[in-house]
């Protein structure tokens, strides 16, 4: 659910940036570079291709392998935001690239799935629209357990899906914060997990009949709030994310800078 929509911000270049996007050399017999977002120095995620017919993609690298945490609002986020924070959100951009951004204040009721288990969008929905991959003959497999949270009709030929995804897999989690935060959201819905996010227009080239629509997808990728994640998805109560949503394209970037 929509709670509130911030005016666009626009990031400036910080030496300071963790988090990037970027795109690699193109390799002999590939059409186009990976799509990647960064954290530090690792690839973290391979992202779907700009090309608009090629099937949504969020699939964990070996680099993710750190979340992305503010300890100076670690206090404020803990039992979380009534509204769009400026405060929370400029200390967040000092880790992102440069860029415009739309913050987003949601509350979400997190569902934690597995690939290829019940529930995951890619052995379901994507393979009911693009099919199998032509290459692979499986579906598409993003080697990371990740949250669901919404999902609506856009229009007659488009659905909107929403993922939350987290840098490092809930196993990774602390069991004891994650029950701490479970008796926290048993009171309140309001602490407040960080994110940056992509939404991608993903349409198949060939028209397959009654399953050929757009699929929009809203990827939050996590960079604070693991442990609360977890916690709602197991309690089944919904939490706050504020969202950074990428506004512009990100201007492809080679893996050397």
């Amino acid at each position: 659910m929509l709670l509130e929509v911030g005016a666009k911000r626009k990031v400036a270049e910080s030496g300071s940036s963790s988090v990037r996007f970027g795109e690699e050399p193109k390799q002999p017999g590939q059409w186009a570079g990976r799509r990647l977002l960064w954290n530090g120095d690792k690839a973290a995620f391979n992202l779907s291709f700009w090309c608009g017919t090629c099937p949504l993609v969020f699939e964990r690298l070996e680099g993710a392998t750190d979340t992305v945490s503010i300890p100076e609002v670690q206090g404020q986020l803990k039992f979380g935001v009534d509204g769009i924070d400026h405060a929370v959100l400029s200390a967040f951009e000092s880790v992102l690239p440069a860029g415009s951004y739309i913050p987003l204040l949601l509350e979400v009721q997190p569902e934690l799935v597995y690939p290829g288990k019940p529930g995951d969008y890619f052995s379901e929905e994507q393979v009911d629209t693009w099919g199998l991959s032509g290459f692979w003959g499986v579906p598409e497999h993003p080697r990371t357990p990740y949250y669901r949270t919404w999902q609506a009709p856009v229009d007659a030929r488009a659905h909107a899906f929403e993922f939350v995804v987290p840098m490092v897999p809930p196993t990774w989690n602390d069991n004891g914060r994650v029950a701490e935060y479970s008796a926290i959201l048993a009171d309140v819905s309001t602490p407040t997990a960080v994110a940056v996010s992509v939404l991608d227009v993903c349409q198949p080239a060939m028209d397959n009949g009654a399953d050929y629509y757009a699929h929009w997808g809203l990827v939050h990728f996590l960079l604070d709030g693991h442990h609360k994640m977890q916690a709602a998805a197991e309690s089944g109560r919904p939490l706050r994310l504020l969202s950074l949503l990428r506004a512009n394209p990100p201007a492809p970037r080679r893996a050397s800078q």
